[in-house]
């Protein structure tokens, strides 16, 4: 499956940010909300496919076992 988020409609919505740190990138000419906007997407992706690694472990666990034992499908037609 692949996240893709792009092309989406943006939504406005309130965050509370380091007023510090939110001073600095304005003052460094910092989109914030296409920083945040990105940031966000990759985390986003990084805990959905953390979930998943751990909801379908066992599944990939006897699938590798399998392949262990049984070598992989259709090998014989391998050319490499």
């Amino acid at each position: 499956m692949m996240l893709n988020f792009n092309n989406a409609p943006k939504k406005a919505t309130n965050l509370s940010l380091n007023s510090k740190v939110l001073e600095k990138a304005r003052e460094l000419g910092m989109n914030v909300s296409q920083t945040v906007d990105t940031l966000l997407a990759a985390e986003v992706r990084r805990c959905y496919w953390q979930k998943w690694n751990e909801e379908n472990k066992d599944a990939v666990a006897e699938y590798n076992a399998r392949i262990a034992s049984e070598g992989l499908p259709l090998a014989k037609y391998r050319t490499f």
